[in-house]
């Protein structure tokens, strides 16, 4: 099997959404002094490729460390939307182009491309985002879940957050944001996996996801 990693790496640096504090690698045992090595990591839920449970939205919806393991992991496809301009909406265009095999997947990654931005004020600019109508087909088709390698599904416009509402009000349902290399992966199916930080009551956490692909 090919395994391939979606993640970005967390650094002190890092892009984090406007607003949000950034994560802080601080040692706090080394080696010289310690004989081990020791870091205090202190960052949000959403930071870097992380994940979004339904109680990132709403109060009284699941938290990730109360959905079942294997709603993080299930057959996956990647629809291919690099060639949208900034700004320009993702539709069902896409995916009808795809349609049998998107049916069948547990979890549709979109592809824009826009983790070539990575660590850029552009991160932060038009990426192309997820349609109300592309929405109510992850719902009516019972994805896991939905992915992107852009910082959000709803537009950085969007203060409303529509697109996050229409998903998550759906109890069993994840938004995983913040991937990269997904251009990788090809037009077939595969096994995607996204473990996220199990903490208690977790609104969202920082996922490590990975593509699993057979020879």
């Amino acid at each position: 099997m090919k395994i391939i990693d979606l993640t970005h790496t967390i650094t002190e640096n890092m892009p984090v959404y406007p607003g949000t504090d950034q994560p802080s690698l601080k040692i706090i045992c080394n080696h010289e002094s310690d004989g081990f090595k020791e870091t205090s990591l202190t960052m949000t839920s959403h930071t870097g490729t992380h994940m979004d449970a339904p109680n990132h939205i709403f109060a009284d919806s699941t938290t990730l460390d109360n959905l079942p393991v294997e709603q993080f992991i299930g057959s996956a496809l990647v629809i291919d939307c690099s060639d949208l301009q900034q700004g320009k909406e993702i539709s069902m265009n896409q995916i009808n182009a795809v349609k049998e095999k998107a049916d069948q997947a547990d979890f549709l990654l979109f592809f824009t491309g826009w983790d070539q931005y990575w660590g850029t004020p552009t991160y932060f600019g038009n990426y192309p985002y997820l349609t109300e109508e592309v929405a109510d087909y992850l719902i009516q088709s019972k994805k896991k879940g939905v992915g992107l390698d852009v910082i959000s599904i709803d537009s950085m416009s969007d203060a409303k957050l529509t697109i996050h509402k229409k998903v998550l009000a759906d109890n069993d349902f994840i938004i995983v944001e913040n991937l990269t290399r997904l251009g990788e992966i090809g037009d077939g199916l595969f096994i995607f996996c996204a473990l996220p930080i199990k903490f208690k009551n977790a609104d969202g956490a920082p996922v490590r996801a990975v593509a699993i692909l057979s020879d």
